[in-house]
């Protein structure tokens, strides 16, 4: 039996009745493995993983799945989530994936007893590592957010991986070529890369570090660079890469985390530091201090809870958040040549 298999998951796997997540025409499910050994998986009986159930009737388009199933096959790293195989029946498609337990990267962060400016440069570093590796690969991920950014397992967990990264969902992420130019608006609003909302196409894996960016400013601060209730507005203040480090939230950041800030949300993707050049910075590279970030902490707790509750009614659009994107770039006349 190969990688994909046309055959019914359940002679492989038990699949549990609970869902751990669910989306527009998906639901991820706890399974358990339960054989057969030595069929190219490098899975044990009785092992635990997640299956994501694909709906093929509430697909629009089945090739974005075969896209986002093909760079997962090609992907092998340690901080990017593992797809181990996948089974295609009549109805639906179900992919098995490694299990993740460590929840997400900022309720992690929340939950510590104490939080330094060290941590949040090995969680950089580590988001840098896979994606280096992904953009090395001509793969550009095209929605990194903090759901997005995921733990191995608990912080105690005896396997020892409590603190390892993993990168997930590649529903809207690209394989690029030298001539490949994306154009398509995608993203997630606060997180979106200016050279995206300008409409004029763009290459390369910059928009990647942008996002990574704003996730390295809220680590630092607990709130975002962006923000604004309406959408002309914030993607105004993306644009223009408007954005500042205000007191007293900063005051105590050392020079170099912000200099990679600025590195990283530099507004010019030609000029923007790449992954590579963010994993030979002098702040990852063992120059973050120790400093005890606890305004931060306290700050990204709230910024947490109104992040979540407003998810509900982002998934509702989330749909429609392209168009949108786009139809509000028009209205504030900058779809076509980006002043």
């Amino acid at each position: 039996m190969g990688f994909f298999k046309k055959a019914e998951i359940d002679k492989n796997y038990d699949i549990e009745k609970s869902q751990l997540g669910s989306g527009n025409f998906a639901v991820v499910k706890l399974a358990t493995y339960k054989g057969p050994e030595k069929s190219g998986v490098p899975l044990k009986k009785g092992d635990k993983v997640a299956v994501k159930q694909i709906d093929k009737a509430k697909v629009e388009d089945m090739n974005d799945i075969t896209r986002e199933i093909e760079i997962m096959q090609n992907t092998k790293h340690p901080n990017v989530i593992t797809l181990f195989e996948i089974y295609d029946e009549p109805k639906r498609m179900s992919l098995v994936m490694e299990l993740v337990t460590g929840g997400e990267l900022f309720d992690r962060i929340v939950a510590k007893s104490q939080y330094t400016e060290k941590e949040a440069a090995d969680c950089m570093k580590q988001l840098c590592t896979a994606l280096a590796y992904l953009h090395s690969q001509n793969v550009v991920h095209r929605d990194l957010k903090p759901e997005n950014i995921l733990y191995a397992a608990a912080e105690d967990d005896p396997s020892g991986h409590g603190n390892l990264i993993k990168v997930a969902d590649f529903g809207l992420a690209r394989v690029v070529s030298g001539s490949t130019v994306m154009k398509t608006a995608c993203g997630t609003p606060g997180y979106v890369a200016p050279e995206i909302l300008k409409n004029k196409g763009y290459d390369s894996g910059k928009v990647d570090i942008w996002s990574a960016g704003v996730i390295l400013y809220i680590l630092l601060c607990g709130f975002p660079p962006f923000y604004e209730e309406e959408l002309p507005a914030l993607f105004d203040q993306i644009l223009h890469a408007r954005y500042d480090f205000p007191s007293p939230w900063w005051d105590n950041i050392s020079p170099d985390a912000k200099n990679l800030v600025k590195a990283m949300l530099t507004l010019d993707p030609l000029k923007r530091i790449s992954a590579d050049d963010v994993l030979s910075h002098p702040w990852i590279k063992g120059g973050a201090p120790d400093t005890k970030l606890e305004g931060a902490k306290a700050s990204l707790k709230k910024y947490q809870a109104s992040r979540k509750l407003k998810k509900a009614a982002l998934g509702i659009i989330a749909q429609n958040r392209i168009s949108a994107m786009a139809a509000q770039m028009k209205e504030l006349q900058v779809g076509g040549d980006g002043k």
